[in-house]
């Protein structure tokens, strides 16, 4: 066992990269159920997305393009869910279920060209001076433009939940969603906004994976990541902050747990690969264990007609 050769700059660094994926999944998911929608389809998006991005961005030679096209093929599958859940009034848990299970059968299908292909690479923004700065530069200053677009959207997610008429509006839809359309409030208009942003954010976060943080594309290689992003969606009360910090909770503590087995670490693979899990579920238990509730709407059919 060697732990000199954890590099504690490089792991701090690592754990923001390993969070972004987490991050903008979970940021989406949170706009829908503040909404009062539960869609459990973010595996299927964030799968489709990381085609869609890493196929368009081999073709086209532009990682940028891949994103967009990751937003753009997110929010589309998300249209599925919308004429299920919204259109039709079908059971937002089932049809949440279905459109995991579609999106990992389409990704599949549509990413059998693409086995073995490196994808162009996405360059770092390096900020001058700041990057060169030692210690916090490489931490802070020396990542990718996605990285700090997903801080931008907690932030601007959280001023938009907290001091804007439209988060107001969100989230009186979300909490009581037959008041919010005696209010003459659009309802069903509304959730329909909140998924498709909610798809194109899990779509980026499945492009990162297959771009950024693992540049190939392997078939069901979001590998559970967008049922962590569900999860921490609960655990952090639904609170914009709370989701960052359980993401970058998560994201420290799975490159942590690599580094321990390259370092030789005398315990068994097994449990280090199931830490970040356990350890990530243990600490978001305790931050929700405030009276913070979901809201009171969530899951819950809208009838215009009542």
């Amino acid at each position: 066992m060697d732990l000199s050769q954890i590099n504690p700059v490089l792991l701090i660094a690592s754990l923001m990269v390993a969070a972004t994926p987490i991050l903008l999944a979970a940021i989406g998911e949170l706009v829908v159920e503040r909404a009062g929608v539960l869609n459990l389809g973010v595996e299927g998006m964030m799968i489709t997305g990381a085609i869609c991005g890493f196929a368009v961005a081999v073709e086209s030679g532009s990682p940028l393009f891949g994103f967009v096209a990751a937003a753009v093929g997110g929010a589309v599958l998300s249209l599925l869910f919308v004429l299920l859940t919204q259109v039709a009034l079908a059971n937002q848990v089932a049809s949440g279920l279905a459109l995991t299970l579609f999106g990992l059968g389409l990704s599949s299908l549509l990413g059998q060209g693409y086995v073995g292909l490196k994808p162009p690479p996405t360059p770092r923004l390096d900020i001058p001076v700041l990057s060169d700065l030692p210690v916090v530069g490489p931490i802070l200053f020396s990542h990718d433009p996605v990285l700090y677009f997903g801080i931008v959207v907690v932030a601007a997610t959280w001023a938009l939940l907290k001091f804007t008429r439209a988060g107001l509006i969100l989230r009186a839809v979300g909490e009581n969603h037959d008041a919010a359309h005696a209010l003459g409030y659009k309802v069903v208009r509304i959730r329909v906004l909140a998924i498709l942003f909610g798809g194109a954010c899990a779509g980026l976060g499945g492009a990162y994976i297959s771009l950024i943080r693992v540049p190939q594309w392997t078939e069901g290689m979001t590998a559970g990541v967008g049922w962590i992003a569900l999860a921490l969606v609960v655990f952090a009360s639904w609170k914009p902050w709370r989701v960052l910090l359980g993401a970058y909770l998560f994201g420290g503590l799975t490159v942590l747990q690599l580094n321990l087995q390259a370092a030789g670490v005398a315990i068994p693979v097994e449990y280090l690969a199931m830490s970040p899990y356990v350890i990530t579920i243990v600490v978001l238990v305790i931050l929700s264990a405030d009276k913070s509730r979901a809201p009171a709407a969530l899951g819950r059919v809208f009838h215009a007609t009542r």
